[in-house]
């Protein structure tokens, strides 16, 4: 699925215009899929409902209008709010008239117009940016203080379909339906926390009307192509070595949730390479794994010396994951950059390893291998000195820019984790806020580099991994809650839900 500024859905609609259709029909395609989603969502909710459907005077209100005479042909006790002017535009003033010709009845917007069950906000659309103007300020307020079921379309009034930025009062919704692709302000915090649950309907505009290049959401299709079938004649050689330079006797775990989830993903043989003072702690853990216990310092991190366990692991290894609880001090720097500089098979730098190259990521031009950095946004602030809050602004620009300036695939985590190559933008849509803990950035990377030792591109590991890890915190958040999961409850789902990749 691509995403798209609003702008850009303009031109596409253009082009449309153009070649294949008018404005009046694309209306009522997209009005009549927002019908038939609303239907199918609250088929048995919504017969006996009292529903608002809320305008503006632009081309989004001629939507609205489509919505309500079909809600009210269907026997739904369904009017239009008029929040500003009546509509004056061509094609938004014939569906209003159609839809009063029907039977619905228009009122204008007062303080009791959001008395209904459910609310369509049809009043902005990907028309909003700024700040609400009067009247919309209090039309906005009075929906979000209505107590009703919030359905946006195409996206929730007061959000900036491009930016992603919100104004006071922004509309929140509990269901919003894109129409044809998605827009950054569903996949852009803080917009996309507005927007409540999200469904795309297709109204009709022909592949040959968009432009290449758009960012694309991660499919569930695209993921399962990357997964070739097993040979009959495998052997746990078949489907690679993978190493984890992971862990300090403070972080034992990270390694321990590392390789457990590379296991979990179908790696052959993983060696966790670590702190002496960690492994037994780490080995009562691990049973069905290979260790490469090294010396440490006096904080019981890796020393200096590490560097020729190193050297020799390396030769052995397909994938790396480097740099989940190591710490950061001089020997780990140190130990980072001989791995970046020396390795011959695909990195996957997260955590300490990503803190371990701050101030210096010119270090990753001198990098021979693919390398996969995961950081999460206040790792991404760090590493390039600019605020969390402008990181989070930006987010598929910073994510795309770094990725081009470094040579390097970059997973830019968080909500909709994005996985660029500086070229290419992927947006994931699995996952939910249950996630938010620590252990699960170790977790991806594990996956990450067993999908890299099995044979897959480092691009195509990285969004796979993210997809499937996310499809883990769904699974987990499913059987117990959005609050009392652990890191071991999605590692627990990883073995089934692998099945769908078979």
């Amino acid at each position: 699925m691509k995403i798209l500024s609003a702008e850009e859905i303009k031109k596409v609609e253009c082009k449309c215009f153009e070649l294949y259709s008018t404005e009046a029909e694309l209306m009522l395609k997209a009005g009549t899929a927002c019908y038939n989603e609303i239907i199918k969502k609250y088929e048995n909710e919504i017969k006996s409902a009292k529903v608002a459907v809320f305008c503006g005077n632009g081309k989004n209100a001629g939507d609205g209008f489509v919505i309500a005479r079909l809600l009210w042909c269907y026997g739904v006790d369904a009017k239009i709010v008029l929040c500003d002017k009546a509509p004056t535009i061509a094609e938004p003033l014939m569906y209003f008239q159609q839809a009063e010709s029907s039977g619905v009845k228009a009122e204008s917007f007062t303080e009791t117009s959001a008395n209904a069950d459910f609310i369509v906000d049809c009043i902005f659309g990907i028309g909003f940016h700024g700040e609400a103007r009067a009247p919309f300020d209090k039309v906005f307020k009075a929906v979000n203080e209505s107590g009703a079921r919030v359905i946006s379309v195409d996206t929730p009034s007061g959000s900036d379909a491009t930016t992603g930025k919100v104004c006071e009062n922004a509309v929140k919704a509990d269901y919003t339906i894109a129409i044809s692709t998605l827009k950054y302000a569903h996949i852009q915090p803080p917009a996309n926390a507005f927007c409540g649950e999200i469904s795309v309907v297709d109204i009709g505009i022909p592949e040959d009307c968009y432009e290449e290049g758009y960012p694309e959401t991660i499919e569930f299709e695209n993921v399962k192509k990357c997964f070739a079938p097993r040979d009959k004649n495998s052997n746990k050689g078949s489907f690679g070595h993978q190493l984890n330079i992971c862990s300090s006797y403070k972080m034992f775990g990270a390694g321990v949730i590392a390789t457990l989830s590379a296991m979990r993903s179908g790696a052959g043989l993983v060696k966790l390479m670590l702190p002496k003072s960690a492994y037994p702690l780490a080995a009562a853990h691990l049973t069905q794994c290979l260790f490469a216990p090294c010396d440490e310092n006096e904080e019981k991190t890796f020393s200096k010396s590490a560097i020729s366990e190193a050297e020799n692991q390396l030769k052995w290894a397909n994938s790396i994951v480097l740099g989940c609880g190591i710490d950061v001090n001089d020997d780990t720097e140190k130990l980072c950059e001989y791995v970046l500089k020396n390795a011959d098979v695909p990195i996957i730098l997260d955590a300490d390893g990503i803190n371990c190259i701050n101030g210096r990521i010119s270090i990753l031009k001198e990098v021979k291998a693919p390398i996969v950095l995961t950081p999460h946004p206040l790792e991404m602030a760090r590493l390039i000195s600019k605020p969390t809050a402008e990181i989070q602004e930006n987010r598929i620009k910073t994510a795309k820019e770094f990725a081009k300036e470094n040579r390097i695939i970059l997973v830019l985590k968080g909500a909709n984790t994005i996985v660029t190559d500086g070229e290419k933008v992927f947006v994931n849509q699995t996952g939910n806020p249950s996630m938010a803990m620590g252990g699960t950035g170790d977790m991806l990377s594990g996956i990450a580099g067993a999908f890299i030792a099995q044979g897959m591109s480092a691009f195509d590991a990285a969004k796979c991994a993210v997809y499937i890890h996310g499809l883990c915190g769904d699974e987990a958040a499913k059987k117990l809650s959005r609050r009392g999961i652990l890191v071991s409850d999605m590692i627990d789902q990883l073995g089934a839900l692998m099945s769908h990749f078979e």
